[in-house]
């Protein structure tokens, strides 16, 4: 069985920094790659690829290559919200619409906020996976009072900003606020020297290894659940033990309990339980912890994989 793996790029894909689709695209082409050994990975249109009868192409987050190439089936691997306005500025509306394809969304969420103008010939849900850089670590009964922000986007970090700075700093000074994955476009308007006499420290874009062991020793994430379509990093976090800190809004309601999170009303109740956390007896952490991780293996690759190989159209025997 031939089949193709599309990217849009391929130089992130090796890259050791905070993936997320580009680590997810190269895991899933290797799982597959396993099962059929006539799977190819690439991110140019070229006169071979356009020659070859496919019996599958994967594309994420790009139409267009299903204008180039000849193939049975046609998948649309959908990561993020797919927005008519969006799809007209990107040149992905008419490859959409003259194309039957398999589009494959990470979440119920997800699923409902792409327009059912699009004809998809077919809407299925598989979720995001863990990668084998979050399967085999050594995990920590002992935390340390760090809590961590992972998710890219800025939205209600100014709120628990000034909450930390207020509350939690004011009561307990041991306690240190780290900051991950925010880009350093969006922190020119943050005095960071002055944020770290509140023991907040923006981290940036670090290697997989650096996030993984701070989320070993830390005490809980912070991810409010804002536009996420499906929040790789609470997965991860829940790998290492690492519960959530949430409104659990939008794809995170899907992933998060109240046994792997505490799950806020509003942002009145951030403080507080910030210190509840901290003052969690050992039995509890580990019981939290335990739970964390037993739920986490629900997201590893060979749980989704699948239901990747039924809608690729792989055999069972294979």
């Amino acid at each position: 069985m031939n089949i193709l793996f599309y990217v849009n790029s391929l130089k992130n894909n090796n890259s050791k920094n905070l993936g997320g689709i580009e680590t997810l695209n190269v895991s899933l082409f290797s799982k597959i790659k396993k099962i059929n050994n006539q799977t190819f990975f690439t991110d140019k249109v070229t006169k071979k690829i356009i020659n070859i009868n496919w019996d599958c192409v994967v594309s994420s987050n790009n139409a267009q290559i299903f204008n180039h190439v000849k193939s049975k089936k046609k998948i649309l691997w959908l990561h993020n919200k797919l927005q008519l306005e969006k799809a007209f500025r990107k040149k992905q509306f008419f490859s959409i619409i003259k194309n039957k394809i398999t589009a494959v969304f990470n979440s119920k969420f997800l699923n409902i906020n792409t327009s059912n103008f699009y004809n998809f010939e077919k809407r299925v849900i598989i979720q995001n996976f863990l990668t084998s850089d979050f399967k085999k670590k050594n995990r920590k009964l002992k935390r340390l009072p760090h809590f961590i922000w992972s998710v890219q986007r800025d939205r209600g970090l100014d709120n628990i900003l000034d909450l930390w700075i207020k509350d939690i700093y004011k009561n307990n000074k041991n306690f240190k606020f780290y900051i991950y994955g925010v880009k350093k476009t969006k922190t020119k308007k943050y005095n960071l020297k002055k944020l770290t006499k509140y023991n907040i420290i923006f981290k940036g874009r670090v290697n997989k290894s650096v996030l993984r062991r701070h989320y070993l020793q830390s005490m809980a994430m912070i991810c409010l659940g804002y536009d996420e379509t499906f929040a790789l990093n609470v997965i991860e976090g829940f790998s290492c033990g690492l519960p959530m800190i949430t409104f659990g809004y939008s794809a995170v309601g899907e992933i998060v309990n109240k046994k792997n999170s505490f799950i806020l009303k509003n942002y009145d109740s951030f403080s507080q339980t910030v210190f509840d956390i901290s003052n969690l007896s050992f039995s509890e952490r580990n019981k939290i912890i335990n739970y964390c991780i037993n739920f986490s293996k629900k997201f590893s690759i060979d749980h989704v994989i699948g239901k990747w190989k039924k809608t690729i159209g792989i055999k069972k025997n294979n």
